[in-house]
């Protein structure tokens, strides 16, 4: 597509990763294997709360809704992107394009919601434990879900009209291995401002305000725990906390560096090895973390072994 063509651009390509065909094929292996093992991870986990009495708890049951969350996240970058490793020409349309950013932002933006939730259940069954059955009761842990939902798509619906509303036309080729809004931005044929500013002001929204809500809960929660008595009670506590506060790190990280920051004009290497991270290893480190550091879930994992 030429700079001239004032048509709208109907495929985009993506230059992916790497160039290199021999680091394009150890590439290809690497992310084959964390997306299986993300998969079978997260299937794991959702049987296990799901099949397990002892998982039927609001901890659970918001860790199984973010195991839902991470298959949906995973799944709409990492297929394919395998399947352009193994390609010279990496195209996607521009439906495409468009289902894998509201299928991103929906599912991403969702997860966001729900971590912040789930350390505001941490913080009631710390600070308030005489309370936490008749606060967090079954229908109050659907409300919350729910409104994770609602939030996630309300973000969804914002970005991604902003970004997929602009024209595209001439410039097709976008320095990034999936199609995210503020690559895709670069490529507008208009004054993107508003979209970054729309962008901008939902990184704050759906990111920074969850991150406040989590810092408040685990402010009480340590002040709590510093006033115990016994010390296993502490250990246990903080190893609880401390699964949920590893995958709150590496996902509010690396996802509010890439949207709460003005857009740049060129996405560099650093931003798509930074997208690596909230796209593709925390919908993997997510069981991962959740299960090595609980004793109830390797109790599981063994009795399901043991059958």
């Amino acid at each position: 597509m030429g700079e001239g063509n004032q048509t709208s651009v109907a495929e985009f390509i993506l230059l992916g990763l790497s160039q290199d065909p021999k680091t394009q094929v150890l590439l290809f292996c690497l992310f084959l294997i964390t997306y299986l093992l993300s998969i079978f991870g997260n299937l794991l986990m959702i049987m296990l709360i799901q099949t397990d009495s002892r998982f039927h708890t609001p901890m659970y049951f918001f860790l199984k809704n973010l195991s839902f969350a991470d298959l949906c996240f995973s799944t709409s970058i990492v297929p394919q992107m395998l399947a352009h490793f193994l390609v010279k020409k990496k195209t996607i349309s521009f439906a495409g394009c468009s289902l894998q950013i509201v299928v991103f932002l929906l599912a991403g933006c969702t997860e966001c919601a729900l971590l912040a939730v789930m350390s505001y259940d941490r913080y009631v069954a710390v600070c308030k434990p005489l309370h936490y059955s008749t606060i967090m009761t079954r229908r109050v842990c659907v409300q919350l879900a729910v409104m994770s939902r609602i939030s996630g798509a309300f973000a969804c619906s914002v970005d991604s009209a902003f970004t997929l509303c602009l024209p595209y036309q001439g410039q097709n080729v976008i320095n990034h291995y999936f199609c995210e809004p503020p690559a895709l931005l670069k490529l507008a044929s208009a004054d993107t401002y508003n979209a970054e500013m729309a962008l901008f002001s939902m990184g704050v929204i759906i990111l920074l305000a969850p991150v406040s809500l989590i810092l408040v809960s685990y402010w009480h929660i340590v002040s709590t725990v510093i006033q115990m008595q016994s010390g296993e009670g502490r250990l246990k506590l903080f190893s609880t906390c401390g699964s949920h506060l590893t995958v709150v790190v590496l996902y509010y990280g690396s996802g509010i560096f890439a949207y709460t920051r003005p857009n740049s004009k060129a996405m560099n290497e650093k931003d798509k090895v930074i997208s690596v991270f909230y796209s593709v290893m925390t919908s993997v480190l997510n069981p991962i973390i959740y299960s090595l550091r609980n004793k109830d879930v390797k109790g599981a994992l063994r009795k399901l072994a043991g059958r």
